[in-house]
């Protein structure tokens, strides 16, 4: 069961844009508006390039920086993550029905790199749920997580983990289409910031309006 962070497990109240925004500004300069990208179900690599290349940046020289933009990206979140992050309704019902299910292995599959991902868990105390996971700092390219994912389960539990065993869960479009080259069940959940018709449209397994519905959550990803 592999579970997507902002917007599906939290909300940050924005400050993961702000830390960006402050490590893009100290490492390449950059003073541009980033409230016109949409960082939904892109991974950390991906839109550091984005909004890069847009400034003139080439991707080599983007590269290069890369390890000392995490730094202060890292630094600026650490400064306001634990505030200012909140738990989404209904998510902490819904992980502990599931961590009490046998047959179920809980971990994450996140855009963010994984100190990121941590720290924004750390505020609500949610990272003892998820052991293990898939993050951006993995790789840049979303459709590449599952089966890091899938292997990671593997080596800790000894069960060989196929595309049909797989829940993906996610509050984008990218979180669907990331399950469907793997055969994922993949579970569209309204709570973040792309529409529901929008998630709609990508045709996923299941669609729900947010954690809340946890009877029917569960029915979904317990088949």
């Amino acid at each position: 069961m592999l579970f997507d962070i902002d917007g599906t497990l939290i909300s940050d109240g924005g400050v993961s844009r702000e830390a960006f925004a402050s490590a893009l500004r100290d490492v390449f300069h950059y003073r541009g508006e980033l409230r016109r990208y949409d960082f939904s179900g892109r991974t950390d690599p991906q839109i550091a390039h984005m909004v890069l290349h847009d400034a003139g940046w080439s991707e080599r020289d983007t590269e290069l920086h890369m390890p000392r933009l995490w730094e202060r990206y890292i630094a600026a979140l650490e400064q306001h993550e634990r505030a200012r992050v909140r738990e989404l309704p209904g998510v902490r019902a819904l992980l502990d029905a599931l961590r009490d299910q046998a047959t179920v292995t809980l971990a994450l599959l996140t855009g963010n790199i994984e100190r990121g991902a941590r720290l924004k868990l750390s505020g609500p105390a949610l990272n003892e749920y998820f052991p293990f996971g898939a993050f951006g700092s993995d790789s840049p390219r979303r459709d590449e997580l599952p089966p890091i994912a899938m292997h990671r389960a593997e080596e800790r539990s000894g069960h060989r983990f196929r595309g049909r065993d797989v829940v993906i869960i996610g509050d984008s479009i990218h979180d669907v289409r990331c399950g469907a080259p793997h055969s994922a069940t993949t579970i569209a959940i309204a709570s973040g910031k792309t529409p529901a018709e929008k998630l709609r449209a990508e045709n996923p397994h299941h669609f729900f309006a947010s954690a809340q519905d946890r009877q029917g959550l569960l029915r979904a990803i317990l088949g």
